[in-house]
């Protein structure tokens, strides 16, 4: 660059030097070729030593760390730099690579592009699971741009591009899972609720397939809202109410019948006392009320025989 400048300083100055030394004497009109010459040599002199050396330095630019900068040649696509830095390049590269609606007014895109990692916050949607159901869900996404030209050429707006397919590929997955295990489902099926790895795992292939075009990479896709619509919550929360009792009244029973059978083969090893038929069926009905009842046993106390 420096060299390209003095080459062409010295060009202009000899080009001055030369004009006026063609010149007419002082007052002297131009009457020959050769003076209409000189004066054209000191003219283009004059004005190329003050324009082009600031036409030459317009090609000076910077590059920031995890920054590039596209470079465009009258609409051709010359390459990109990335390493950070101070740099010249021919001037006439442009400074924008095209125009983006803001607010519905035209606005400028320039052609150094950030390579720094990215969030993007979702919005909460409303959309149906897998099973028709409508839950709210809401995800956070960390991208970067990869590759400068797809981001410049083959979208219009990375920046919007991201947020459009992020809701969309979020409404996807969502509608590909159930919320939760639902009665009749199989064992083990992936849901919204309970399994969280697996499903942001899901969403970040989602969006690296729907973002490769623009040249985005997704480093992180997560959920940070999951809930049932507003509409369904109090019905979806009765069942989940519902089966907690369920699981708690089986282990309960479960426990139960256990502990009946153990006393009811201690008393028989042991020879402690010889039951019939009819009163191991009442003691295994008392000993079930007791177990499994909610409130506590009233004991009565027998005073007679066995049998009475």
């Amino acid at each position: 660059m420096l060299l390209l400048t003095a080459v062409a300083t010295a060009v202009l100055v000899a080009c001055i030097v030369a004009g006026a030394a063609m010149l007419p004497a002082s007052d002297a009109p131009v009457a020959t070729a050769s003076e209409a010459a000189g004066v054209t040599l000191l003219a283009v002199g004059i004005v190329g030593i003050c324009v082009v050396p600031l036409i030459l330095l317009m090609g000076f630019f910077t590059i920031q760390p995890n920054q590039a900068r596209v470079l465009i040649l009258f609409g051709d696509y010359k390459g990109t730099v990335r390493e950070e830095g101070f740099h010249w390049a021919n001037p006439f590269f442009s400074r924008r690579s095209g125009y983006t609606n803001v607010d519905g007014k035209p606005a400028a895109l320039s052609t150094k592009v950030s390579l720094r990692a990215r969030t993007y916050n979702g919005e909460h949607l409303k959309v149906n699971d897998k099973c028709g159901n409508p839950i709210e869900i809401a995800d956070v996404i960390v991208w970067r741009v990869e590759n400068t030209a797809k981001a410049l050429f083959d979208v219009d707006d990375y920046n919007s591009y991201v947020h459009t397919q992020s809701e969309t590929a979020l409404r996807h997955v969502a509608t590909t899972y159930a919320y939760d295990q639902m009665p009749g489902a199989a064992e083990g099926e992936i849901t919204l609720r309970s399994n969280i790895e697996e499903v942001s795992a899901a969403l970040k292939e989602e969006l690296s397939v729907r973002l490769e075009k623009a040249g985005v990479v997704i480093d992180d896709a997560r959920l940070t809202h999951l809930a049932y619509a507003p509409e369904i919550a109090q019905a979806m929360l009765r069942r989940q109410q519902a089966d907690a009792v369920i699981a708690a009244r089986e282990k309960i029973v479960q426990g139960a019948v256990g502990m009946v059978d153990m006393a009811l083969s201690e008393l028989s090893t042991k020879q402690v006392v010889d039951l019939d038929d009819e009163r191991k069926a009442a003691m295994v009905s008392n000993l079930m009320v007791v177990l499994c009842g909610e409130s506590d046993a009233q004991p009565v106390l027998n005073t007679g025989t066995l049998y009475q």
